[in-house]
């Protein structure tokens, strides 16, 4: 009898500790949930949207324009952004006072910004983009602190975490979310 139940305790705790490992692995290198705060990216994502950030992705092919990334604010530990990215390695990224968005001197057919940027922040003056930088913005353009400001500036390939890929929650919003 006491083998039987030392050997239930055993088979328990063995399979508790492969479901730790596996919880642990899928969090770090495949994809964890993410709460949406505030309101830079309406109409996209509202404040306390639920997501789950695919972190795989991006190790096997590099981000493109218009994907919606999470990358850490550099200044506070545990804040994470959500942005689009705008500019991609190696292009110029200006913004007019009208709000236009240029690439490499051409204005960006884009439809993702919500109203017309009222200032163009840092990009006033032509950014070059190193690299492995990318240029991000928030889609609700006059409300969002993104790669117009110091704070933000340009993103590091290695500083994103990976590409927001469903929305779990609100249920009746729940689904794949469109990038481009």
């Amino acid at each position: 009898m006491k083998k039987s139940v030392v050997k239930e305790i055993l088979s328990t705790s063995v399979y508790l500790l492969c479901v730790l490992i596996a919880t642990y692995l899928i969090i770090h290198y495949i994809g964890q949930r993410t709460e949406v705060q505030g309101s830079s990216m309406e109409p996209t994502l509202q404040d306390g949207d639920n997501l789950i950030v695919d972190k795989i992705s991006y190790r096997l092919h590099d981000p493109q324009r218009f994907d919606i990334i999470v990358f850490p604010f550099q200044y506070e530990e545990e804040t994470y952004y959500i942005k689009r990215i705008i500019g991609m390695p190696g292009e110029t990224v200006r913004i007019d006072w009208d709000g236009n968005i240029y690439i490499n001197g051409e204005i960006l057919q884009e439809s993702y910004g919500r109203e017309v940027i009222q200032n163009p922040g840092r990009a006033e003056e032509e950014i070059l983009l190193g690299e492995d930088e990318y240029f991000v913005l928030g889609d609700n353009r006059n409300n969002s602190t993104d790669g117009r400001a110091d704070l933000v500036g340009n993103i590091h390939r290695e500083d994103i975490i990976g590409r927001a890929w469903v929305r779990i929650y609100p249920f009746e919003k729940a689904g794949k979310l469109r990038h481009q």
